[in-house]
This record gives structure tokens, C-alpha cells and sequence, in this order.
């Protein structure tokens, strides 16, 4: 799996061509409009060949004129090399072969680490760890070796085999893993948790394929241990699949409410999506988290709760991507992902951030005052509450979640990661009542004057509880994996915190979104 947060939108996955899908009936206009200016791109494109001082990559050259082409269009039209095609229709379908590790390079001549161990995939059960350097992949060294190169070596065909080399902290000499690939399934639901008796936790990392189905397992599972209210998370998803998305909103939509709709200028581009009625839970208390990197499919689960007053929407307005790509498979296995229409909410909004700086739009550096100063469109909820469009749904309890530079730079840094394996390897026997002490964070402390980090006690002081937060999540991370670690992770977080004392304000309207039921005649 990539280590990396990639910005993802609402797309339509589509069989067919890409001149069968744009040109159509219309090839001579198209040539009489264009042919003057693509004799002019064949001849620099000549001339870069001939004239340049280095040889020319001339496939890189032309890929990089059609990025940006695109760029010209809007932020989210884009061409998907084939590695980039491969990696999207994985993440979409909801699995791929290969091993079952998350790992991380931050750099060219940092080591290959594994971050976690996938719990029941191959890498796990050979006895894979958090923290294993992964010094050689089939004999050849790492160390000069692209995250995206040792993807392509660690995946493969089910069945096949692959041999690891990797050093573990605290154990001398090397360690020999040969690990037979396997499918692997990309989940897009990492946590589902009673956070509180009677309160279930969901988070949901993105939209694929399986994510419906997902949601639906969780959701039974939870009930089964007592769920009555339900936090569902999507702070920091970036997006996915339209149905995915209309189908997770209808779990808490009654039958025909508009979830969102589209409109674009190529044939079958407006459509209407509503409510199936097949979630029959319209009545459980919901709170919805969202931040600055929830984007599409999330922004339309949340645009259509809080337009329905379905649940109430925490946390810090949403990214602002209301266009929908369709996806055009191209030669050589490469593909376009292309706008071809606008969304909008229930209530009508259309809640794209504005692009004319491309910089500004991807660097999104607003803070909140900014983003609600900039909204000029206002819509009603069903029930006459306030709503707003133009960048992005803003929720309807503001929740801001302040980390200090400081602790931006040991995340930055990944020193809570490494400390964590540095301190399990010399304290073995971690217990699940563990917790940091005093002790524990003067270690923490020498553990950063070994790493050269710059820190003074004026520092420690000002984030005593969340460093202590964030060296307890990371030991519970590399010794029983993700889902225990944001377990721990949910006790110190301020929007989650906040969410659970929200739900008499949900209850709410949970109960004004359900219809009046007729009295009863005699």
C-alpha cells in the first residue's frame, strides 16, 4: 500500500475509448480546428528532438504537454500513466497481490521501514513487524530503491513468492522472509469501535468499491453490541465512487430523498440520485466528522445529511470539490480522467472552491475565518435551517483541532514512529494497560537529543498531554496494530471528544427529520 495522502474525487469508471467518447460524429470539424495547431506541436516536439542539448524522453515530453493541457481546464482533469491507472482501479476494486505491509521512505536515502503489518495478510502471518528495515528485496539493495519501485517488486501474482532481507531493532544480524503473495484487500473502513457504551465509531478512509458493504457489516456489528448513536468519521478522505457514495447516504435516508445531483453537457451527464429506502435507519443518532481534506464523495455524504438535517456535521468545512470526472481508458494502459459535470447538494448547492490559482486552490491554506468569510450562496435545509455553498460544506459546529509546531515537527519527522520501536525493542512485554509516565517521557526526551532534535522544556511543558498521547498511540500502533492505536488516538482527539457530547443536538434532529406519522382513524 502507498504511504501517501493523494487527493481523489468522484469518478465514473467507463468502458471505451477516448476518440469514440470525444469526437464522435464530429472528426472533420475537429481536424479543420485543430490541425494547424497539432502541425505546430509535431514541429517543436521535432525541433526538441534535434536541437535540444540532452537526448529527449520523448514519451515523458508528451505526457507532460497533456498534463498540461489539462492543467488548463480545472484542477481535477487528468492523465493516469499506466502506473497511476493500475494503482486507482486497485484502490477502486478494493484489493490487489501482494504482501500486506504499509511502508515509508521519506526520502532517497532513507531506509525502506515497515510502518505496520496488515493483521491477517501474509507479511503478518510470517511475523512481519512495525519497524523492520527492508534491507534487500529479492537480493537487491533498497537503500538507493523509490517507494513506488519496491511496490512494484513487494506486489505481484497470488501464489507467487517473494524473498525480503530486513534488520529488526534490537536483534543482531539479518532476518530472511520468503512470503507468498496473496489478494489483499484495501479496506476503505480502517476503525469501527464502541467508543462509549451505546455509541459506535466508523471511520471511513475512502470510497471504493466495497465500502457499501463494508459499512453495512460494521454497522450490524456494532448494533450487535449495543449501538443505539453512531459517529461516522471522514476527516481526511478524499473521495472515491459516486454510487459508493449515494449508497452509504442512503443507510440513514428515507425513500426518495434527493442525495445529490449533476449536471455537465455530454449525453447521461444529469442525473438524479435518491434514496433506495434500504437502510432502515433513519432514526439513529448521527454525528458526521469532516475536515479541510474531506473531498467528493465524502462532501456529497455530507452535503446530503446536513441538507435533510439528518445528522449534525462537526468539525472544519470540507475541502470544496464539487466536479465529477469520468474516467476514459486510453492505449498502453494508460487512461483520462476528464470533467464532464458539476454536482450539487439536496438543497442545491454547489460547493466547488474557487481554482483560479491553482497554487493557492492545492496548497488550500485558508483558515476558517476565510473559507465562511468567501461564502456568498445560501440555501435551507428541509428543515429551514442556514446552509452554504461555494467552497465546500461547513459544519454546523465548528470543531478546530490546533497542533503545535512543534508537534507538527516529530509527525513531520516520524519520531513518535521510531521512538516507539526503539522503546518496545528494549522493553519487552508491553502490556495493553500500558501507559506513559514521567519515566517514559524523559526517554522520549533522550530518545530525541540521540535523533539531534531541537527541543526545550518549554516545549515539553506546552505539549506534556499530547506528546504523552502521541507516544502511548504509536506504542499500541507497532505492537496490535491501527485499529487499537486510534482507539487510543479517539481519547485525546478534540473533535471526537466534542462529538460525543453533541448527541442530544443530534437526537434532535434525528427526530425533526422523521416524517409525522398520520393519527390513527377508528
Amino acid at each position: 500500500m502507498r504511504h501517501r495522502v493523494i487527493l481523489g474525487g468522484v469518478v465514473f469508471v467507463i468502458a471505451g475509448g477516448l476518440a469514440g467518447g470525444l469526437i464522435g460524429g464530429r472528426t472533420e470539424t475537429l481536424v479543420e480546428r485543430t490541425g494547424e495547431q497539432l502541425g505546430t506541436y509535431t514541429h517543436l516536439l521535432s525541433l526538441l528532438q534535434s536541437r535540444s542539448p540532452e537526448p529527449v524522453d520523448t514519451r515523458a515530453a508528451i505526457e507532460g504537454s497533456i498534463r498540461g493541457m489539462l492543467r488548463t481546464m480545472d484542477p481535477h482533469s487528468n492523465y493516469l500513466d499506466p502506473d497511476d491507472y493500475k494503482h486507482m482501479m486497485e484502490e477502486q476494486q478494493g484489493s490487489f497481490s501482494g504482501l500486506g505491509i504499509v511502508i515509508s521512505k521519506p526520502s532517497i536515502d532513507k531506509p525502506l521501514t515497515v510502518i505496520s503489518p496488515l493483521e491477517g495478510t501474509p507479511a503478518s502471518n510470517a511475523g512481519i513487524r512495525a519497524g523492520d528495515v527492508i534491507s534487500q528485496i529479492e537480493g537487491v539493495d533498497t537503500l538507493d530503491m523509490s517507494i513506488d519501485e519496491a511496490l512494484r517488486r513487494l506486489k505481484g501474482p497470488k501464489g507467487t513468492r517473494v524473498t525480503i532481507t530486513v534488520t529488526r531493532p534490537g536483534y543482531d544480524g539479518v532476518l530472511h522472509f520468503t512470503i507468498t503473495r496473496d489478494e489483499i484487500p484495501t479496506n476503505s473502513i480502517r476503525q469501527a469501535f464502541m467508543i462509549r457504551p451505546g455509541t459506535g465509531y466508523i471511520r471511513i478512509a475512502n470510497f471504493t468499491r466495497t465500502t457499501d458493504r463494508e459499512l453495512e457489516e460494521r454497522i450490524h456489528l456494532l448494533q450487535g453490541q449495543g449501538m443505539v448513536r453512531l459517529i461516522v468519521d471522514l476527516r481526511g478522505n478524499p473521495g472515491g465512487l459516486l454510487e459508493q457514495a449515494v449508497r452509504v447516504a442512503d443507510r440513514f435516508l428515507r425513500k426518495d430523498q434527493m442525495i445529490v445531483y449533476t449536471r455537465g453537457r455530454i449525453s447521461g451527464s444529469d442525473q438524479e440520485y435518491r434514496a433506495g429506502g434500504s437502510g432502515n435507519r433513519g432514526d439513529l443518532p448521527l454525528v458526521v466528522l469532516v475536515d479541510k481534506y474531506s473531498a467528493s464523495a465524502s462532501e456529497i455524504v455530507a452535503g446530503a445529511i446536513q441538507d435533510h438535517d439528518r445528522g449534525l456535521i462537526v468539525g472544519t468545512t470540507t475541502w470544496g470539490k464539487g466536479l465529477v470526472q469520468t474516467v476514459y481508458p486510453l492505449s498502453q494502459d494508460a487512461a483520462l480522467a476528464l470533467t464532464t459535470a458539476r454536482y450539487f447538494t439536496p438543497s442545491g448547492r454547489l460547493i466547488q472552491r474557487d481554482y483560479n490559482s491553482l497554487e493557492d486552490y492545492f496548497s488550500h491554506d485558508e483558515d476558517e475565518a476565510q473559507l465562511t468569510g468567501d461564502t456568498k450562496e445560501i440555501r435551507r435545509t428541509d428543515g429551514g435551517r442556514k446552509v452554504f455553498g461555494g467552497g465546500g460544506i461547513r459544519p454546523d459546529v465548528i470543531v478546530p483541532d490546533p497542533v503545535s509546531e512543534f508537534i507538527v515537527q516529530l509527525e513531520g519527522g516520524q519520531l513518535f514512529f521510531h521512538f516507539a520501536v526503539d522503546y518496545n525493542a528494549r522493553h519487552k512485554g508491553v502490556q495493553p494497560s500500558f501507559e506513559v509516565t514521567p519515566a517514559v517521557l524523559q526517554e522520549f526526551q533522550s530518545f530525541l537529543d540521540t535523533r539531534k532534535v531541537k527541543w526545550t522544556p518549554a516545549d515539553v511543558e506546552a505539549n506534556r498531554e499530547r506528546l504523552k498521547a502521541e507516544i502511548k498511540e504509536s506504542i499500541f500502533s507497532a505492537l496490535w496494530g491501527f485499529e487499537e492505536a486510534w482507539k487510543v488516538h479517539a481519547e485525546y482527539d478534540p473533535q471526537i471528544q466534542k462529538a460525543l457530547e453533541l448527541f442530544p443536538q443530534a437526537q434532535q434532529l434525528a427526530a425533526i427529520s422523521q416524517p409525522i406519522q398520520p393519527a390513527a382513524r377508528n
